[in-house]
């Protein structure tokens, strides 16, 4: 009978040993608590004891609201051993540099949702193996850039277009909305903290990348009850490598889909950019810095690369036309994108269309001689031309580094002067 008692006992703290957390300390934790006494006993008489914990730990301050606010905005500015050199213009490249800062907001639903935004050190993310980032992608991000001006001044291109588009793949993707000016107020701080590497020229930009990613460690795909939203800051410059001209070379394969209807091709979210890799590698291989991403039995155009894309030709009223394929789910709304539209539709010598582009329309249109120009659009690359499309068994040579006064090149020049305070705008919003 004892024997029969004793298995049972066995077996029910087998079973509920997870229970039994203040008996089951590791070998490591009773040295370490060990060693905290020995410490304790030695310590000398003219230092006092540290002070005990409260009892109870207290909760994280929150801003009851429904989002974050800057005005609660906590700094804690980089020691002198932690800042990092800066590196020469002409060595930047794209994203490999980042700044001495970076800002933090968690949400957590239990804590009642947005907790108070925080600048600090450049650091690394701890995060649970479990992350529902990690496993289902439930993640988002944005780009924008802080540009230095001829006037020294630090100016962001039209970031309510950011945060808007943010929101809109915070709620696709199940993640906590926030107030997009809020945002901006606080990215526009953490530029003015690490403002010195905002580069002198104006070649080069301090990208900004605030990202959104569910943290709550579990399996369950469903939307998650904690994130993180954190912004890095990467000083850059020229995002594709070119030919000689400058221009880009494109391939269209027919074979592969960037997005479909009903999708999220609509939305900045990683799940777009990743099963790009391989397509992207093949047109390498081909001679071609990027992708044209087609759709449809018809072989609709829809963005090159990352980049929306553009085209200059002809039209059947002899008038000079720049178009654009429309917003009809399979297409990132890019900020550049609309920009280039509403800037150009005030010019009188140029019809603007949203359009359905078929690459059927693009060879014709090359070989009655009327296709002029094509070029893709973003914020990293702002405008980068196309010289040539390669398609099945056709190899486009587009002619528009021949132009004698390009669109492209008078769409550059205007982004850039607006961006750069050569001339004012509403869509620069100064921050410093």
């Amino acid at each position: 009978m004892p024997i029969r008692r004793s298995k049972v006992l066995v077996k029910w703290i087998f079973e509920n040993q997870h229970k039994l957390q203040t008996v089951r300390s590791c070998s490591s934790s009773l040295r370490y608590k060990e060693l905290e006494e020995n410490a304790a006993q030695a310590q000398p008489e003219h230092v006092a004891p540290p002070m005990s914990a409260p009892a109870d730990k207290p909760r994280p301050q929150i801003t009851p609201e429904i989002s974050f606010k800057y005005e609660d905005l906590q700094v804690r500015l980089a020691a002198p051993y932690q800042l990092t050199p800066k590196p020469e213009a002409v060595d930047l490249g794209f994203g490999k540099y980042f700044t001495d800062h970076m800002m933090k907001i968690n949400y957590f639903k239990q804590l009642g949702g947005w907790q108070k935004p925080e600048i600090m050190p450049f650091e690394n993310l701890s995060i649970h193996p479990a992350a529902k980032a990690l496993h289902y992608a439930i993640q988002l991000f944005e780009g924008l850039k802080a540009y230095r001006g001829v006037d020294d001044k630090i100016r962001v291109f039209r970031p309510d277009l950011n945060m808007e588009r943010m929101n809109l793949a915070a709620a696709r993707s199940g993640l906590p909305t926030f107030d997009g000016e809020e945002l901006i107020k606080c990215i526009s701080r953490l530029v003015q903290i690490d403002q010195e590497w905002v580069p002198h020229s104006e070649t080069s930009t301090l990208y900004i990348r605030p990202t959104l990613i569910g943290t709550e460690p579990t399996f369950g795909i469903m939307a998650p009850e904690s994130a993180l939203l954190f912004v890095i800051l990467s000083p850059v410059s020229a995002y594709y490598k070119t030919g000689g001209d400058g221009a880009v070379s494109i391939y269209a394969d027919p074979a592969v889909v960037r997005a479909f209807p009903g999708g999220v091709g609509n939305r900045k979210v990683g799940s777009n950019y990743g099963p790009t890799i391989e397509a992207t590698a093949r047109a390498a291989k081909l001679g071609h810095h990027q992708v044209l991403w087609l759709f449809g039995p018809n072989h609709e155009l829809t963005e090159v690369g990352a980049m929306n894309i553009f085209m200059v030709y002809i039209n059947d009223q002899g008038d000079k036309q720049l178009s654009t394929p429309p917003l009809n789910g399979l297409i990132l709304p890019g900020v550049t994108r609309r920009s280039i539209i509403e800037l150009a539709s005030q010019w009188e010598d140029l019809t603007v269309k949203e359009e359905v582009i078929t690459m059927d329309r693009v060879i014709e249109l090359n070989k009655k001689g009327r296709l002029l120009e094509m070029f893709g659009a973003g914020t990293a690359v702002v405008i980068s031309p196309i010289s040539r499309v390669g398609f099945l068994e056709h190899e486009i040579d587009v002619p528009t580094m021949k132009q004698a006064q390009p669109v492209f090149q008078r769409v550059k020049d205007t982004l850039l002067a607006i961006q750069y305070g050569h001339i004012e705008h509403p869509y620069a919003k100064v921050i410093s």
